[in-house]
């Protein structure tokens, strides 16, 4: 591979990371064929993209964020498959934990791809330790979500106690004209 190839390459991957909020950068290496085949199948299913990049390709177009990356260094030893996500944060999490429980992993074997980090919304976690704690995070819609039914709530809350003393009102209304009527 020539300079321009590999110069080609990190442009591409780069922009991958900037057109993807959340990237999780994971370690297949010891994984049969079958398995990976098996793993990439169900990122395509779910409509994430799995592939594998030299560690120092991917440390070239993590210098392009913009921002300080140098914690993902960790991350950048052995072989390196990236894992892209245009959904929420937790999607990529998600899937690794589906695909172990999938797999049947025993108590005392290292589930495989193991996570060796992840940047999700500009935040960096490292270590495999972290993936129950990025399943729970929540996307930009459902935070959006969250918030639009926190401001609806009090504005129904009154709508409907204006409704339900009005209801009240007719009712003694129509009593006392039913009485006046006898």
């Amino acid at each position: 591979m020539n300079r321009e190839e590999k110069q080609t390459l990190v442009d591409e991957l780069s922009e991958k990371f900037q057109s993807h909020n959340s990237f999780y950068i994971v370690d297949a290496s010891v994984m049969s064929v079958a398995k990976i085949n098996e793993f990439r199948r169900l990122c395509f299913n779910r409509g994430m993209e799995y592939k594998v990049y030299k560690n120092t390709f991917i440390r070239k177009a993590l210098d392009t964020l913009g921002h300080d990356t140098s914690e993902m260094d960790a991350a950048l030893k052995g072989q390196s498959g990236v894992l892209f996500s245009q959904e929420s944060g937790s999607a990529p999490a998600k899937l690794l934990r589906d695909f172990y429980k999938s797999q049947a992993y025993g108590r005392n074997v290292t589930p495989k791809p193991v996570l060796k980090g992840a940047y999700v919304d500009a935040s960096i976690y490292v270590g495999s330790d972290q993936l129950e704690g990025l399943t729970t995070i929540k996307g930009k819609q459902e935070l959006l979500g969250e918030l639009i039914g926190l401001l609806q709530s009090p504005a129904k809350n009154v709508i409907s106690a204006l409704q339900s003393g009005g209801n009240k009102l007719a009712g003694i209304l129509k009593t006392l004209s039913e009485k006046e009527a006898a």
